[in-house]
């Protein structure tokens, strides 16, 4: 029962909620990290994924019974029940509205990432294009509430490139949703507005501007003068290589359903990203 919970409120993703801390690590403030204000803002956010994750297995149990993958989550393969389900659904939602009352001004990002997150489950998802655009949406304003909490400013550069990074995993991503059986049974509405031409197209479109917003972002004149070095595009080399990896992972191994696992599974992509935020932290730091 406590490993089908486990899944249930997919604990493997609330490594996405890191991004809180990238303000701070970037600011050359990452110690900032252990003050109790922040770590109580990652615990909201954690707080208030797992109460959308619930949320949107039940109202997909029907559909995931019929995916390949997504037929095996506990409320679709039966090990949870939904009663189950619901009550997890409260203690986890009251545990988030909990961590709002002792957060400052960044509260408010966490509440409209809730809100943004109850809409895609109802309704946004259904829209393409619009469903990948709100999970970077989330993601942004996971990082600006780190900002708020942090007292930091969150530049144009971060927001530009997380939304853009996490747009093209999004795509990726539906690239692996698109499950179509001998029938043209299509398990995601949303994928009504999608081909494998376009996602492919997409994908790589997002993540070549990615790139070229990362290299204009090492070489920007604000960013030298605050590193004192000009030496930063260096580290576009491992967001080169991240990428190609990621566009191989997707289209060659068609494995890019989940993003996490995919981190959690990749030796040379791990290898990478810890290179790259060693480059990062030299220059930062050193």
């Amino acid at each position: 029962m406590l490993t089908s919970i486990l899944k249930l409120v997919r604990v493997r993703h609330w490594v996405k909620n890191i991004f809180v801390f990238l303000p701070l690590f970037f600011a050359g403030d990452f110690f900032l990290i252990f003050q109790s204000s922040i770590i109580l803002l990652f615990i909201s956010f954690c707080m208030a994924a797992s109460t959308i994750y619930v949320l949107n297995d039940i109202v997909d149990v029907e559909n995931d019974r019929l995916h390949p993958e997504k037929k095996k989550r506990p409320l679709a393969s039966g090990s949870i029940t939904q009663n189950t389900a619901y009550l997890i659904l409260g203690f986890f939602f009251l545990g988030f509205v909990a961590t709002l009352v002792f957060l400052g001004s960044s509260a408010w990002y966490v509440v409209g990432y809730f809100v943004l997150n109850i809409i895609y489950s109802f309704y946004l998802k259904n829209i393409s294009i619009v469903d990948v655009s709100c999970i970077s949406l989330g993601f942004v304003l996971r990082v600006m509430a780190g900002g708020s909490e942090a007292d930091i400013f969150v530049s144009h550069w971060m927001i530009i490139l997380i939304f853009l990074l996490t747009i093209s995993l999004a795509f990726a991503k539906r690239r692996d949703d698109l499950v179509i059986d001998d029938n043209r049974t299509v398990f995601r509405k949303s994928s009504k507005g999608y081909s494998l031409v376009f996602l492919d197209v997409a994908t790589s479109i997002s993540f070549s501007i990615t790139l070229i917003s990362y290299i204009l972002y090492s070489i920007s004149p604000e960013t030298i003068e605050r590193l004192d070095s000009d030496k930063l595009y260096i580290s576009s080399l491992f967001v080169f290589l991240g990428i190609m990896r990621y566009l191989q992972i997707t289209i060659i191994d068609k494995n890019s359903g989940s993003p996490v696992e995919v981190l959690i599974k990749d030796r040379f992509l791990q290898i990478n990203i810890l290179i790259w935020i060693g480059t990062i932290a030299f220059f930062i730091y050193g």
